[in-house]
């Protein structure tokens, strides 16, 4: 199963607060709302992040447009401060009415290689959606230790460890969270649970989930992407209530389409590779007929902030 990370009271929230360190960022003030009081949770609504690259330094920003061959010149690249980031995305989450339900982060949680002291800081930034009564939701990407984060997680039993996928039954759709690895390969082992999680529930659209992108990235930075793509998007193909395949890694927002089904490059919630890319995270409501995205930027006045994308749930 997914690592999930359930919601917590006030009392779990201070004392966790505590546990872990405080510092000078904080996502948002606590009010009765945000601790589980007379909380309204949306199940057909689920935050979906990707990319949050939290360092154990709440401090550090990070020069994302400074990358082998780019063509941002010295002078012109763009620094991004992570943990500063998913604070903004976190309290704008919790700002919305109705709450969503869930939230996802779709893989490269850390900075580096995921550190005990890169995932204690994580889980202070996730505090407050956590005690609005929000579940989290997180795959594992290349700068990921899925080790490492159990090791803070107590309350997580070890038969749930090992492969972290698993299905979120939503009612207008069943989300499918896949463990595509530090490298990028999915497997026989997990694709086969796929294609029989995927034909157990046929009588409802499925949105798949996965840190990598299933073939070579077309965008500013070349990025191969998963080893075993060509495999799962040939499974996803034969199956027409397999709707979407939601992916991060390119730090990149964008849209494909390959027959019946919709992909969907999430948007990094920390830097971007190409000078004035867009950050941040989407807002997704489910109904019976769609999936409708709209992208929340971090920063407010972005020309692509607003931007909305569709997915359609029927055949």
């Amino acid at each position: 199963m997914p690592i999930t990370l359930p919601p917590i009271n006030r009392r779990e929230f201070i004392k966790g607060s505590l546990a872990l360190g405080g510092t000078t960022i904080t996502a948002s003030p606590l009010s009765a709302k945000a601790v589980g009081e007379s909380v309204r949770l949306y199940q057909n609504r689920v935050a979906l992040l990707a990319d949050t690259h939290i360092s154990a330094d709440p401090n550090q920003a990070y020069p994302g447009t400074k990358w082998p061959g780019s063509p941002v010149k010295e002078s012109d690249h763009e620094r991004v401060n992570m943990a500063q980031s998913l604070a903004t995305a976190t309290k704008n989450v919790i700002a919305l009415n109705p709450l969503p339900a869930h939230l996802i982060i779709n893989g490269d949680c850390t900075m580096s290689r995921g550190t005990e002291a890169e995932y204690k800081e994580l889980l202070r930034l996730l505090g407050p959606v956590r005690a609005a009564g929000i579940t989290v939701h997180v795959t594992i990407g290349n700068h990921d230790n899925r080790e490492n984060l159990w090791k803070l997680l107590p309350f997580l039993k070890k038969e749930q460890m090992g492969i972290q996928a698993g299905v979120i039954e939503l009612p207008h759709a069943n989300l499918i969270l896949l463990d595509s690895g530090r490298k990028g390969i999915l497997g026989d082992k997990q694709l086969n649970w796929l294609a029989k999680e995927l034909d157990g529930r046929a009588d409802k659209p499925a949105l798949v989930f996965g840190h990598f992108n299933p073939y070579p990235n077309r965008g500013v930075r070349p990025i191969k992407g998963m080893s075993d793509g060509s495999a799962l998007l040939k499974l996803l193909a034969k199956r027409k209530h397999a709707r979407a395949y939601l992916y991060g890694h390119t730090h990149e927002w964008q849209q494909d389409r390959r027959g019946h089904l919709q992909l969907i490059n999430q948007p990094a919630v920390s830097y971007y590779f190409g000078k004035g890319h867009a950050h941040g995270w989407v807002d997704m409501q489910l109904t019976q007929k769609s999936a409708d995205l709209k992208l929340h930027c971090i920063n407010l006045k972005h020309p692509r902030h607003g931007e909305r994308r569709q997915i359609g749930l029927t055949s």
